[in-house]
This record gives C-alpha cells, sequence and structure tokens, in this order.
C-alpha cells in the first residue's frame, strides 16, 4: 500500500550556525513551562537532562533576553521557568508555524506533492 505524498515543512530560525529555535525547541519550552524544570521537561520528552540543558543554554544564548531563567535546587524548590520573552518568542514562533502549515492548500503544496514519486526509485549506483 502506497503512502500518501506528503510535504514536512519545518522551520529553523538560526542565529549564526546555532538554530535559536526549531520544532522540538519550541516543544522543549512549552515542556519547561508546563512542568516548571528542565529536568521535568527532559523526562516528558524522553531526553537526558543535558541535552535539555544544552539546548535551552543555545536558546538563551542566542535571542536578545533569556528565554528560560533557572534556579538553583534547594529546601525552597528551584526549578525552571519560561520569561515573558520567552512567552512570546515561543508565541511568535507558534504562529508562524500556523501560516506555514496552512499553506498545504496552495497550488504550489500541490504541485511538489503531485510531482513526487510514492517511493525512491532505486539508486543506479553500486
Amino acid at each position: 500500500m502506497a503512502m500518501a505524498q506528503r510535504l514536512k515543512l519545518k522551520i529553523q530560525l538560526y542565529c549564526g550556525t546555532e538554530i535559536a529555535m526549531g520544532p522540538g525547541k519550541a516543544d522543549l519550552l512549552d515542556a519547561i513551562a508546563r512542568e516548571g524544570s528542565i529536568s521535568g521537561a527532559a523526562r516528558t520528552m524522553d531526553m537526558s537532562y543535558r541535552r535539555a540543558w544544552l539546548l535551552t543554554d543555545a536558546m538563551n544564548r542566542c535571542w536578545g533576553e533569556p528565554l528560560v531563567e533557572t534556579a538553583p535546587g534547594s529546601a525552597k524548590g528551584g526549578g525552571a521557568r519560561v520569561t515573558p520573552y520567552g512567552q512570546a518568542v515561543l508565541g511568535h514562533y507558534r504562529a508562524l508555524q500556523a501560516k506555514v502549515h496552512g499553506t498545504s492548500d496552495c497550488a504550489d503544496y500541490a504541485a511538489l506533492a503531485k510531482a513526487m514519486l510514492p517511493e525512491p526509485r532505486i539508486s543506479q549506483k553500486s
């Protein structure tokens, strides 16, 4: 059974050679906001704490203000929160995603989907 043709459009915003925002980082911000910590967000996304921390650090280094603020763990708690600036960046990114995903109704998208084969041809190189 052949799969229907599909095009996947992914938005990645670059700061130099670093990805400042993309689908995974946006999902991580959502998870941090929901869980209140980087470690909790990492667990819900099935990623290591180190990976989540590195992605968060990259985001914080790429924008005019930090997207995530952290507080060290202690008897008073600790954790992380998405800053108001981070919420604004995330909101703009999600709005841009919605606009791009809405392009699937356009003629260009339909033309590309029609021109694409259901499966790649077998390579002629051996």
